[in-house]
Parts: C-alpha cells; sequence; structure tokens
C-alpha cells in the first residue's frame, strides 16, 4: 500500500492573510468551489495533482506567547521561470523576511526566508540554473 500527499498543513494566526501571501508565492489557487475569505475556519490553496496548502489557525504557546524554537518542517521551493536571485527579491517585496542566505560565490546554495507569520522555507536554483552549472 502507498500513500497520496494530500495537503501540507500550516499552522497560523490569520488564514486568510497567508492564502493570499502564498498564493503569490506559489501561483496556487483557492478552489473556486470553496473560497477563502476573512474570518473563515481554514484557508486552501489547491496546487498540481490536487495537493493543498491547508492553513489552520492554532494558539502558538499553552498560553498564547508567541512560538519560539525551529521548525521541524519547511518547504523547500525552486523557481519554474527566472532566476533564484529575482525570486528572492520578488518575494522579500511580498513580505517575506530574510532569515538565512547561504548562497555561495559559485552560484550553488540556497536562501531561507519566512513568510508573514514567521515560517521559514528554501529558495533553491532553478532547474535553468542547474543546467547552466554543469
Amino acid at each position: 500500500m502507498t500513500m497520496a500527499l494530500h495537503s501540507i498543513t500550516v499552522d497560523c494566526h490569520d488564514c486568510y492573510a497567508q492564502s493570499l501571501f502564498w498564493t503569490e508565492v506559489t501561483g496556487w489557487q483557492e478552489d473556486p468551489q470553496d473560497p477563502n475569505g476573512p474570518g473563515d475556519p481554514n484557508g486552501r490553496l489547491v496546487g498540481p495533482h490536487w495537493i493543498n496548502l491547508l492553513f489552520i489557525p492554532v494558539p502558538e504557546g499553552k498560553f498564547g506567547e508567541p512560538r519560539t524554537g525551529h521548525h521541524r518542517m519547511h518547504l523547500d521551493l525552486m523557481p519554474t521561470v527566472g532566476t533564484r536571485n529575482e525570486e528572492v527579491e520578488r518575494l522579500l517585496g511580498l513580505g517575506a523576511t530574510l532569515v538565512g542566505d547561504h548562497r555561495k560565490p559559485d552560484g550553488t546554495g540556497w536562501v531561507v526566508l519566512a513568510d508573514p507569520e514567521g515560517n521559514e522555507f528554501c529558495v533553491e536554483r532553478s532547474p535553468a540554473e542547474r543546467t547552466s552549472a554543469i
């Protein structure tokens, strides 16, 4: 028996704001039969092969204090158009923050960003950049 990936779930405060940010990051869209809206109990974006990005509101800590520590899972993203550096600049313009820059002089490496609620993700080189380096 095998499993199919259905959803990648992101804990957050504002499901709607997160769905708007990640729509711009990924190009994934809300389900037209179940659109996202302010105040909804969750937010959902549908990607290729019906894989979802699901945003669920959760309190940060036992008493509502901000989350601290390293996230145990994150997304690694690769541009489909343009370069890693162009995509990093675009995402910073959308409200992402720079967490760590691991780019190397030879063009390899990645950049760690965080979404508006602090969820970390990495931006790696595009397929074209990987091919041109060979």
